[in-house]
């Protein structure tokens, strides 16, 4: 028996008026020609945005949902190069505890997924320091949280930079650079494009991350398209961490545009890759990215309820 605990992304095609993503352009920060009236601006969207989390988070509690992916674009313009004095972690210290407090009494996996732009196998200086610049923002929101942030961050591996042989290797020698906190909170991806499950496999078990497999990435890339040979060797790199295994579930938006994600979950394709993965580990949270987002959650549910292999727990989880 494995338990599965679906879980989405961001926010919600259900809850008006809920973005976690509201923003600023520098232009518009720069429009405003009172500095300390513009960074207040600022503070008030990241607030805004923290608030939006919890509303979400309190529709997921509410549907039964344990397994939720916040948004990267909390604080607008963080990391900006004009705003390196602002000290953007001390007005948002209420709204994030509210949210530990939540989650203190309605336990829930969170996690983030950095944007493309956080590359740790970068050969450039300036865009690792960048790039730790960014995770170390994700690791004090967690920590605001009072949450442990441990593997609770998935990039992909990076560039290829016309050779990926090479551009593995600088992601090992990068590594060695990045502060043993932010190692400690990145979890591995393999990606549509670039590096394989079998490049990406190579690095987890190399530096000890655990591996973030991605069922449709793998279809679009792959060495080897017999991924359940490999799938021991996955669910081994999360023996060391407090967390279920976890996974990513997309479906193609057409076959001419594979690599696009679909509005919805093809319910066939996923009951596919679970009955290759049951009784081989406890339980399995599967991250649905899908333009729908926790809608194309509840119609997955629905599509499955009628599978006779599939025994429902609750409104998100079941047990195959």
């Amino acid at each position: 028996m494995t338990i599965v605990r679906l879980g989405y992304v961001a926010m919600s095609m259900n809850l008006k008026n809920a973005s976690p993503s509201q923003t600023m352009t520098f232009k518009q920060f720069s429009a405003i020609k009172d500095r300390e009236a513009a960074i207040a601006r600022l503070e008030r969207i990241a607030v805004s945005n923290l608030e939006n989390c919890l509303r979400l988070l309190k529709h997921n509690e509410a549907h039964d949902i344990h397994f939720f992916r916040f948004s990267s674009r909390l604080i607008p313009l963080a990391n900006h190069e004009e705003l390196s004095d602002w000290k953007y972690m001390h007005p948002l210290k209420e709204a994030l505890s509210k949210i530990g407090d939540f989650l203190d009494g309605h336990p829930m996996r969170v996690d983030f997924h950095p944007d493309h732009f956080v590359l740790l196998n970068t050969p450039k200086v300036d865009t690792l320091n960048m790039s730790i610049k960014t995770l170390a923002m994700h690791e004090a929101l967690l920590k605001g949280m009072r949450l442990n942030p441990a593997h609770r961050c998935v990039l992909h591996v990076g560039g290829g930079y016309d050779d990926k042989e090479k551009a593995l290797e600088q992601f090992i020698h990068n590594w060695g650079f990045t502060p043993s906190g932010i190692q400690q909170m990145i979890i591995l991806e393999n990606d549509d494009t670039t590096f394989t499950l079998d490049d990406t496999l190579y690095l987890c078990e190399k530096l000890g991350i655990p591996l973030v497999f991605d069922y449709h990435h793998h279809l679009a890339n792959f060495e080897n398209d017999n991924w359940a040979e490999q799938w021991e060797r996955v669910a081994a790199t999360w023996n060391h961490s407090e967390l279920p295994v976890k996974m990513h579930i997309s479906s193609p938006k057409s076959d001419k545009d594979f690599r696009a994600h679909a509005d919805y979950i093809n319910a066939a394709m996923f009951m596919e890759f679970l009955q290759n993965i049951k009784g081989s580990v406890p339980e399995i949270h599967c991250m649905i990215e899908a333009k729908m987002k926790d809608s194309a959650l509840f119609k997955l549910a629905e599509d499955l309820r009628t599978n006779p292999d599939l025994t429902f727990i609750d409104s998100s989880s079941f047990e195959i």
